[in-house]
């Protein structure tokens, strides 16, 4: 939600500008409309389209490398739930409350996920609690044999890995790309789209054309800072991995 109003926002802004531009033109001084300044005007916007062009190619990289990064740690993140699972399993039925208590924190993370767009690892007191108890009960085992032994030492690793994983993930969901950032490419985008109305012809032709464009340049930053926050909005992290994890850690 607060991205389509951040879009929102962005759109009022451009097209305002590009509108207030093309019906105020008309009233400057006839010394304000002279050619040699009509050159300046449009130096000047040419300028701020290049700067403007660089940013957004930083912002889309940006955006994309937050989304691709955390998508790869989703997966790894659930295949660390499956292989703490799978060494809790090879320890002996001794761990079925710890593996009780890891599929009740998997579960609550895919509810999570799919009832509303929050973090899919949102740090709650009761998932901590949750896998706070798989440690206790990994930590409170007593093996009688190497192979045990092996199993609580690499269970101990693995709980450490998806603890560490968890707060990872925690933390990327916040994005990478600064508001004031946003603010002011936004800022340039304006000015420039303000530029447009500058002795332009009103007639309808125009008004769309800076209506559509507008609609276009706030679409692009909403899909921007959408992906720079990929557990929330219409482009998301998939939960299918964490699922599929569940869906090993209940057979």
């Amino acid at each position: 939600m607060g991205e389509v109003l951040v879009g929102a926002a962005i759109f009022a802004c451009l097209a305002g500008a590009s509108l207030v531009g093309l019906m105020v033109h008309e009233r400057f001084p006839a010394h304000h409309l002279g050619d040699d300044t009509s050159a300046v005007v449009r130096l000047a916007a040419n300028l701020f389209v290049v700067m403007s062009s660089l940013m957004l190619g930083l912002m889309i990289n940006s955006a994309k490398n937050t989304f691709e990064s955390i998508n790869g740690n989703v997966h790894t993140f659930a295949t660390d739930l499956i292989l703490l699972d799978r060494t809790l399993r090879h320890y002996g039925p001794e761990t079925d409350s710890a593996r009780q208590s890891l599929t009740a924190y998997v579960q609550r993370v895919v509810d999570t996920s799919t009832a509303n767009s929050d973090t899919t690892v949102v740090p709650s007191r009761l998932s901590e609690l949750l896998l706070n108890q798989v440690g206790d009960i990994v930590a409170g085992l007593t093996p009688t044999d190497a192979k045990q032994i092996a199993a609580q030492q690499a269970a101990t690793q693995q709980l450490q890995k998806v603890i560490e994983q968890r707060w990872i993930l925690a933390e990327q969901s916040e994005g990478a790309i600064p508001a004031p950032l946003i603010v002011l490419l936004v800022a340039w985008l304006t000015l420039i789209f303000a530029s447009f109305g500058f002795r332009a012809p009103r007639n309808g032709t125009i008004v769309f054309t800076c209506l559509v464009s507008g609609a276009l340049a706030a679409a692009a930053i909403y899909l921007i800072v959408d992906m720079d926050s990929p557990f929330s909005g219409p482009i998301q992290v998939s939960p299918a991995p964490l699922q599929r994890a569940l869906a090993e850690l209940t057979q």
